[in-house]
């Protein structure tokens, strides 16, 4: 029996949707503790909410976790449970790789269900409000010691939509050598750019790095915290899940580079001794 429920959606806190998302599973499954992880992924922004619940899962409890970010809602889309970490996690969610990088860090998907028996399910005048008509009656259900496999049908766990969670590539620049293509994959309230790249992926690049975005060119110190970045400077900074991130102490780097999700970086090996201010690189003529 599962006592604590996760929850991520994009339905924001202004309007009613969240608190009767928990009415619903309080009034099913009482002796239950809800957590909100985040209600402010972006609308309909399907790869914003499988990145922040990737990040988030290691530090869930074990439980059940409801991630609804679900344009496809009220469609032939499949409602799903996929089952990890021997069963003592359940996530629950759209079938539209919201939920799959989250189930691969937590040591992948051991079974995944439909959530096909709409018995377990509240009558309801529409189709659009699944997390109160679907997902909460269902984690009621399994915080209840219903068996999973009466949540709906098995299927392949082969068949979920995979995730959304891009990998960084090789790159080549004609004057720096190789390096790598990276993606901004988060920038956070201090304007902070998480790329999709790891310490040990530019390792080999050395401690000062060039930082190429379309034509402009800028050095970053590899840092390990934001009191290490000179006044000013942008760093590269292994932030708090081990991830690099581009940051300005107090400062916001997505202002200073102009960049947001899902931009592209490219990084190359720098030197010691390159200036930290911004160089344009010109086309031939």
């Amino acid at each position: 029996m599962h006592s604590h429920i996760s929850l991520l959606t994009d339905y924001g806190t202004n309007d009613e949707f969240v608190g009767v998302m928990k009415s619903v599973i309080a009034d099913m499954a009482p002796h239950v503790r809800i957590t909100d992880l985040t209600h402010g992924v972006p609308a309909f922004d399907v790869r914003a909410g499988s990145l922040a619940l990737a990040r988030a899962i290691q530090y869930v409890p074990a439980g059940i976790v409801i991630a609804v970010v679900d344009p496809g809602v009220g469609s032939s889309r499949r409602a799903i449970a996929i089952e990890v970490a021997g069963g003592q996690g359940i996530l629950l969610g759209p079938d539209n790789g919201l939920l799959t990088s989250a189930a691969a860090m937590a040591g992948g998907a051991e079974r995944a269900f439909e959530l096909s028996n709409i018995e377990l399910h509240l009558s309801a005048p529409g189709t659009t409000f699944a997390g109160r008509d679907v997902f909460a009656p269902v984690a009621a259900f399994l915080c209840n010691g219903g068996p999973l496999e009466e949540v709906g049908r098995e299927i392949d766990t082969a068949s979920v939509m995979p995730g959304l969670v891009p990998i960084p590539t090789d790159a080549t620049h004609e004057t720096f050598g190789a390096g790598l293509k990276c993606e901004v994959t988060w920038v956070d309230a201090f304007g902070n750019c998480q790329l999709n790249a790891g310490p040990e992926d530019v390792q080999a690049l050395g401690a000062v790095l060039r930082i190429v975005i379309d034509e402009e060119v800028r050095s970053a110190r590899v840092v390990s915290h934001f009191a290490e970045i000179e006044g000013g400077a942008v760093g590269a900074v292994v932030d708090s899940y081990g991830m690099l991130a581009l940051a300005v102490d107090r400062g916001s780097a997505a202002a200073e580079l102009r960049l947001q999700a899902g931009d592209a970086v490219a990084i190359y090996a720098g030197e010691s001794g390159v200036s930290t201010s911004s160089v344009t690189l010109r086309t031939k003529q």
